[in-house]
């Protein structure tokens, strides 16, 4: 089942972080806006209130929790329910697919990647955002997963992991970018954003799918 309740139930929390952090979330915006194409159809997969969709102008998103998904359609997002490991549309629909810190909540990981590359057309790119586990603030939000109201049932994966469940997935030609590499207490500026991963705390992962895929009936 899709961990929807804290979603649910804590809305004007979730909101909330974006309001303490814009700095940080102006950065993650920035790390994942080098690597989204400049233009053709995109979704967000797990679009949440719309909070990356609408300032990347990604028209289309799904989401599984029903009072984000209001949220997000008042943005101007399309919002369509679903959940990533069964996506609601037809296959090689888009030419671009997002997913920030929804890996972590799904159920069956491969299962959502290989969804994504199902609605993709050939050539199209998938961007995954995520905290990455081996980091400072990855290791800091394990730690207290317990005290969380959002991260208490999420399953952390490392910008490594990501890479071959992506693989397993039928993306390849990776590119990388990171930011936030200071905690966020110490943030006073929006943070650089540089390619690669292993020291920022956010990371962007670019696959694309190089050729069609086949997919079961």
């Amino acid at each position: 089942m899709p961990k929807t309740e804290p979603f649910e139930k804590h809305v004007d929390h979730y909101e909330q972080w974006f309001l303490d952090n814009p700095l940080a979330y102006i950065s993650e915006i920035k790390a994942i806006q080098a690597l989204l194409p400049k233009s053709g159809e995109g979704v967000e997969i797990g679009v949440g209130s719309g909070r990356f969709a609408a300032p990347l102008k990604i028209r289309h998103g799904v989401e599984s929790a029903a009072k984000m998904a209001a949220l997000a359609r008042k943005r101007g997002i399309e919002v369509t329910e679903g959940t990533a490991e069964r996506l609601p549309f037809e296959d090689e629909r888009f030419d671009f697919a997002l997913m920030v810190t929804t890996l972590c909540f799904v159920d069956d990981p491969q299962a959502a990647l290989r969804e994504a590359s199902r609605v993709l057309k050939p050539g199209g790119v998938l961007v995954v955002g995520l905290i990455d586990r081996e980091s400072p603030l990855g290791k800091s939000l394990q730690k207290q997963k317990g005290e969380s109201l959002f991260y208490r049932e999420a399953t952390f994966h490392s910008a490594a992991e990501v890479v071959e469940l992506m693989k397993g997935a039928g993306f390849a030609d990776f590119a990388f970018t990171q930011t936030l590499f200071r905690s966020l207490a110490e943030i006073e500026g929006v943070e650089p954003v540089r390619e690669g991963h292993g020291k920022g705390s956010f990371v962007a992962i670019r696959g694309k799918i190089l050729y069609p895929q086949i997919h079961a009936d």
